[in-house]
């Protein structure tokens, strides 16, 4: 017989042994929000589970449930053989503990396989996540990254995670750039998948001395960052990145490749260019229309965003540090140094 586990069972299991989750809620749910490294192996589809939703509404729950059972016995075969290409104990979870992660965990076992079932389901884990962000408590220095647009800052972090240095990628959690044109050819993080994210690097890295964070806003696409979070940021050393226009540029286009998505580009225009001075605001579009991206780009920066920059951030000097550097491999090594020698309290 399958049991049921609790999630701090669960967290334990996971640190003792390769161990897989597996969320049965249908796609749009697991889009929506799921435990970080689960795999979605769906009960019911959308439209099976917005029909069995209607049936319990309109006829009750008896007929919805014999409804739900005659659909998920045809899937038998394929939801069994997908499972067991899975070569550890399983957990299966649902919403609330419910009705799916019950029958899968139940057939699953009957098949010989390990599996244990989330007690309270994915809501558990919900619950949790929003209990351990309330507590705002986070021991390890920030220390922030700052730059001008295009330098370069995600990638930067990426280096630093490749270095083995601990990392939260704030704009990576919320799958959104940051910018107006931030969340052009990517799909942006909701909040309960940016916090279910945030919260396990916050543990990850309660230990730590220091962990590397960039400048970012309080909001990033749709996602806003906790205000013990962003307060702790605000007041943490700040190093600037300075690199020259043109590499921040290259940056850019490589990172943007605004000549995959040119009327999304166009369109984002739209919302900031009142914000510019007409005949530049004018040439920038002309340069979007046409595919003269790396001019666009050049005007953007010098005319908009260096600016909006510059009246944005003020810290005290006592907080600030900065690096001049030629290539983001070249700012990578000027902060290994500085916080080798300086930046973090010994």
């Amino acid at each position: 017989m399958f049991q049921d586990i609790a999630l701090q069972t669960l967290f334990q299991l996971k640190k003792e042994e390769d161990h897989t989750l597996i969320d049965v809620r249908s796609p749009k749910e697991f889009m929506e929000t799921t435990i970080p490294g689960s795999i979605n192996i769906p009960v019911f589809n959308d439209g099976e589970r917005a029909e069995i939703g209607t049936l319990y509404k309109q006829q009750g729950p008896e007929v919805a449930k014999e409804r739900g059972l005659e659909i998920f016995s045809a899937k038998l075969p394929d939801f069994i053989a997908e499972c067991r290409q899975i070569d550890t104990p399983l957990t299966v979870f649902c919403w609330r503990g419910g009705m799916r992660s019950k029958t899968a965990a139940t057939v699953l076992d009957l098949m010989g396989m390990h599996v244990n079932r989330l007690n309270g389901g994915i809501r558990s884990y919900r619950e949790w996540v929003v209990i351990t962000l309330e507590k705002q408590a986070f021991n390890p220095q920030l220390i922030v990254i700052n730059g001008y647009t295009g330098a370069g800052k995600t990638m930067i972090l990426q280096a630093l995670t490749k270095r083995h240095y601990p990392v939260i990628d704030l704009e990576g959690m919320a799958q959104h750039r940051g910018s107006i044109f931030g969340q052009i050819g990517i799909i942006p993080s909701n909040q309960k998948n940016f916090e279910s994210q945030l919260v396990q690097k916050l543990i990850q890295y309660q230990d730590e001395p220091y962990v590397f964070i960039e400048g970012e806003s309080k909001r990033i696409g749709r996602a806003t960052v906790p205000d013990f979070l962003f307060d702790k940021k605000e007041n943490s050393t700040q190093i600037f990145v300075d690199i020259p226009l043109e590499v921040r540029v290259e940056n850019i286009l490589e990172e943007y490749q605004p000549w995959e998505h040119s009327k999304e580009f166009i369109d984002a225009f739209q919302i900031i260019k009142k914000r510019i001075h007409t005949p530049v605001a004018k040439e920038v579009e002309l340069d979007l229309r046409s595919g003269s991206y790396r001019h666009a780009v050049e005007l953007l920066l010098t005319y908009y965003y260096d600016p909006k920059y510059n009246h944005s951030t003020s810290f005290p000097d006592e907080k600030k540090l900065h690096i001049q550097a030629e290539t983001i491999a070249d700012a990578v090594d000027k902060i290994e140094q500085l916080v080798q020698n300086s930046v973090v309290d010994k």
